[in-house]
């Protein structure tokens, strides 16, 4: 007798092949990563994806650092303090209360995501550049409601909002 659990009794939403979805995030990754290696190599993945969780929403507290990486606590508190120590990342304190640290990017900070994001545009319009007309339009529109779908992945508390540059809801991770 087979042994079923919730998880496989529920019935999937879609059997939707993703293929060409993989795909592309496998491209998107790719310039994400050679954008990060040509503006600082020893700048991890996950530092960066600190710092633009940072710049899409600063100032955030470690909490809603670890909440935006998926991870705990501890493990957002150590890629901080690797920030802070690299004069990526400032901690300071937003109220009257010592307890409650803060984190914002430093001018440094600042400053390299922003070369960052250039560069990945870069390299995502080069890829967009070899497609047609049509074929790009139909990519960006089709484009939007995934955006919209993936908006609390995108940005701690959800709050794309809060985004101090236009762009960032084209750029954030």
């Amino acid at each position: 007798m087979a042994v079923t659990s919730a998880a496989h009794s529920a019935a999937p939403r879609s059997r939707m092949d993703i293929t060409p979805l993989m795909l592309a995030s496998r491209a998107v990754a790719a310039a994400m990563v050679r954008s990060l290696e040509s503006v600082d190599a020893s700048v991890s993945v996950t530092h960066m994806r600190v710092l633009v969780l940072l710049w899409t929403g600063e100032p955030l507290n470690l909490t809603a650092v670890a909440e935006g990486l998926g991870v705990n606590a501890s493990n957002a508190s150590r890629a901080c303090d690797r920030l802070v120590s690299a004069g990526l990342v400032d901690r300071g304190e937003l109220t009257a209360d010592r307890r409650h640290r803060v984190l914002t990017l430093t001018r440094k900070g600042r400053t390299f995501v922003e070369k960052l994001m250039a560069r990945r545009e870069q390299e995502l319009a080069e890829i967009v550049d070899r497609m047609s007309d049509t074929d790009r339009e139909a990519l960006m529109l089709a484009l939007t409601p995934f955006n919209e779908a993936a908006t609390t992945d995108l940005y701690p508390a959800g709050r794309p909002g809060t985004s101090r540059d236009p762009r960032l809801h084209e750029w954030g991770i």
